[in-house]
């Protein structure tokens, strides 16, 4: 496609499977979009904490709290948020979810230079970007299969993963540059400018989508029980579910209790924090090159397991930084986790996006983000809670025994033998065996020539 065709030419279909997507005019503009946003939400991941913690002296029960309202909206509202979205233009629920949580992280620079901020604001700023999130996630995670065709998801979704974990790696050791330049309120508006930007280069998209048909919406509750009936009738993603769900529960805990960790138990410095986030972020960036090759010669099926394995073993380095050195065993550990979660995200989320028929795409990622981020505000105040009363390091080597066992869903499972994952609806049973296409044919188009 040139710079001079018309928007309503733009189709998935542009771009050859022997082509390059980077050839690919909205592919492009997608990509720009969702880096320069990776970068403002490392920002905000890295100063929002250091607010609580260094301004407002927040306690391990505070900073549960402050995680929990993060995510608390995925658990409230996904359901619905499914289908809302599956009515809308997914290219508008992106740009205004990117503008609206620009102005609402606004708050924060502006009420600290007005001496006016409080823990109370911070919990209120999390909790309305979480409610803003939810929308931007799932017309996110379902907007890829609007601009290119099945063939190239999983290749896209490398991509934005590759990306993603670049400014991953630079975005915590900037933040930490940006916070000991400016203070943190103040790193929280450039995010505001990120998203400002993102917006930009969305808008910038030419594909049209097609409007959903009014005349064939159906009852919300109706629409909500059909994502939900998609995932728990195929085995296979019932146990990434419970894997996935298990793990950010877990994660959620040993997370919100991270930075004060070490920060005050360790007695680490910001810098090391920084370190330790970008370097855990290099990881991502290996794992996100890596993926294709491991699902070549390991198989897909086998890269979710084995992945998930790694990830919740590598959970151990937070608890046993406390007795061995430190800034080798968090830097280590969290390069390694990052790896295993990017690989295990690519698979299953490639997977997820080329079984599902397009008009149930929303639903069905709105129902996956309600089941494996539901429990996420509640594994975060729990380890909260926990940290407050038992101590940092107890709670720490609790939830990362949890995250090990949250493996055993897609270990003990048919995915631990096959190489290739089904793309149809009719060979999603746990009794398929390795080579789960029979005659060898590429089915991840049979239930919809479009579909992810």
């Amino acid at each position: 496609m040139t710079a001079h065709d018309p928007p309503e030419k733009t189709s998935p279909t542009e771009v050859t499977s022997s082509a390059s997507l980077w050839r690919h005019h909205d592919f492009r503009q997608l990509w720009m979009g969702d880096t320069v946003s990776v970068f403002g939400v490392q920002f905000v991941s890295f100063a929002m904490p250091l607010i609580a913690v260094q301004l407002l002296h927040a306690d391990a029960f505070e900073m549960g709290v402050l995680s929990t309202l993060e995510s608390l909206a995925f658990l409230l509202i996904a359901l619905p948020a499914g289908a809302w979205v599956d009515r809308m233009r997914k290219k508008h629920v992106l740009i205004s979810g990117d503008v609206l949580r620009a102005l609402v992280l606004l708050s924060i620079p502006a009420a600290w230079l007005l001496g006016a901020l409080s823990f109370v604001h911070l919990c209120i700023v999390a909790a309305l970007v979480g409610i803003i999130t939810v929308f931007f996630d799932v017309a996110n995670q379902s907007y890829l299969p609007e601009i290119v065709t099945g063939d190239r998801i999983a290749e896209g979704n490398g991509k934005l993963q590759a990306s993603q974990q670049t400014a991953n790696v630079i975005g915590p050791s900037a933040a930490a540059g940006l916070v000991a330049l400016i203070g943190s309120p103040l790193t929280v508006g450039i995010t505001s400018v990120c998203m400002g930007l993102s917006s930009l280069f969305v808008s910038r998209i030419r594909h049209r989508e097609q409007a959903p048909s009014p005349t064939s919406r159906q009852p919300l509750l109706k629409e909500i029980r059909a994502g939900l009936a998609f995932v728990f009738s195929h085995s296979l993603l019932v146990r990434i579910v419970a894997c996935t769900g298990t793990s950010n529960f877990s994660s959620s805990a040993i997370f919100a209790l991270s930075t004060l960790y070490i920060l005050r138990t360790l007695d680490q410095p910001q810098a090391v924090l920084g370190l330790v986030l970008s370097i855990s972020a290099a990881g991502g960036l290996l794992g996100a090159l890596a993926a294709p090759a491991l699902q070549r010669i390991v198989g897909e099926g086998r890269t979710i397991s084995l992945s998930a394995l790694a990830g919740g073993l590598t959970f151990l380095n937070l608890p046993l930084a406390s007795v061995l050195p430190p800034v080798p065993t968090l830097t280590v550990g969290g390069f390694l986790l990052s790896a295993s979660v990017v690989v295990y995200n690519i698979t299953q989320v490639s997977f997820r996006q080329r079984l599902c028929p397009k008009p149930l795409l929303g639903r069905m990622n709105a129902s996956i983000r309600f089941l494996v981020w539901g429990p996420m505000p509640i594994g975060a105040f729990l380890g909260g809670v926990f940290g407050h009363s038992i101590g940092i390091v107890e709670t720490l080597w609790v939830f990362a025994a949890l995250a090990i066992v949250a493996s055993l869903p897609v270990l003990l499972s048919p995915l631990t033998v096959m190489r290739t994952l089904p793309g149809a609806l009719n060979l999603l049973e746990d009794g398929t065996r390795d080579g789960d296409e029979p005659d060898g044919r590429d089915r991840s188009g049979d239930c919809d020539p479009r579909q992810d």
